[in-house]
């Protein structure tokens, strides 16, 4: 284990610190999207053995023990879980947490984002892929375009100055859309991140030739809105921000093809408490069942520390570094153990 020179919190084998945790409340989504969950059947979690939110919120004390500021709630699709106010509720209340965050698809925050504002989120990113409906259609199989803009524009209302959205970038399929997307965002003030197609979780139909590159997305943003200068202080944050020469402000997170490993401050615990250090760990700690064994805070925070201490995880780069690279994981390892799930660990 490896500490600060100001005896802080623990850093991993690289020298990294556990500074944010994304908390999947439920695996469960609204929408099938074809990079996330292209199959027709899953295996789900037991509700039974769902965390409560008092139950997360003990966990989330616990990570702030060991330097975690900064939660962001996930899924699945994360307002499927009823009273999610009242677990926002609860963790920004906790004194550690600087920064409470959420990522919706937005089929349902259409009427709630005064709310969630209210209860003390801080921040909030919408997924938004396409503004055409017949494509949103066929990438996700539901008709609910609408209903995504209409949460937006009502995020947009409640007043969330940080308010995002994520478009993931695929070849053949929504690739012709930057220029609107980017234009869709300018007019309502809110920043656009394009990311490319990542080989993670279920993405069991992903290849190579799907991934629309940060090379090539910000070549045709120049093409079509002027070349795009970076902004300094990336620091840890998963998107290289770009500005345009009218001042638009656009993200890329490159994931697949520039992994930024070496930065990464990200874990992420499952619906059910299980604790992975990286987005393409095989493996989890069972944190619900240290808590429901009688766990004290303390007790919890030392597991936490000595675990992250021998954290050498670098999953994207080693993905990059593959001869030949196809989909990580096929359709039988997924339904045997559903932790593997983009959908059940969160992105």
């Amino acid at each position: 284990m490896v500490h600060d020179d100001s005896g802080g919190p623990p850093l991993d084998l690289h020298g990294r610190p556990a500074r944010s945790l994304r908390i999947s409340v439920t695996d469960r989504c609204n929408l099938r999207c074809a990079y996330c969950m292209p199959e027709r059947e899953y295996t789900w979690l037991e509700r039974s053995d769902l965390l409560s939110y008092e139950e997360i919120a003990a966990l989330a004390e616990a990570f702030t023990d060991v330097g975690v500021d900064r939660a962001r709630l996930t899924g699945g699709e994360p307002l499927l879980r009823r009273d999610l106010e009242a677990l926002i509720g609860l963790l920004a209340a906790r004194e550690g947490l600087r920064e409470v965050a959420l990522t919706t698809n937005g089929v349902q925050l259409a009427g709630r984002a005064a709310d969630l504002r209210r209860a003390g989120l801080d921040r909030l990113t919408v997924s938004l892929d396409t503004l055409r409906p017949d494509v949103f259609r066929d990438l996700t199989r539901r008709d609910e375009l609408a209903a995504v803009l209409a949460g937006i524009d009502d995020a947009c209302a409640a007043g969330f100055e940080a308010l995002k959205l994520d478009t993931v970038v695929l070849r053949g399929t929504n690739d012709g859309e930057l220029a609107d997307l980017l234009d869709f965002a300018r007019e309502r003030g809110i920043e656009v991140r394009f990311i490319e197609y990542m080989d993670v979780g279920g993405a069991t139909r992903w290849m190579p030739e799907h991934v629309v590159s940060q090379r090539e997305l910000l070549a045709r943003v120049a093409a079509a809105r002027g070349r795009p200068e970076p902004l300094p202080d990336r620091g840890s944050a998963p998107a290289q921000r770009y500005r345009l020469p009218d001042g638009q402000v656009f993200g890329v997170i490159a994931s697949t093809t520039a992994p930024f490993c070496g930065a990464c401050d990200r874990s992420r615990l499952t619906a059910d408490g299980r604790w992975f250090l990286c987005l393409y760990a095989r493996d989890g700690l069972d944190l619900r069942g240290l808590l429901r064994g009688g766990a004290t805070r303390a007790e919890l925070a030392a597991r936490l520390a000595r675990v992250w201490g021998g954290r050498a995880d670098r999953g994207a780069e080693a993905r990059l570094a593959e001869a030949e690279r196809g989909a990580l994981l096929d359709v039988e390892r997924l339904r045997a153990d559903p932790h593997l799930e983009m959908h059940t660990r969160g992105g």
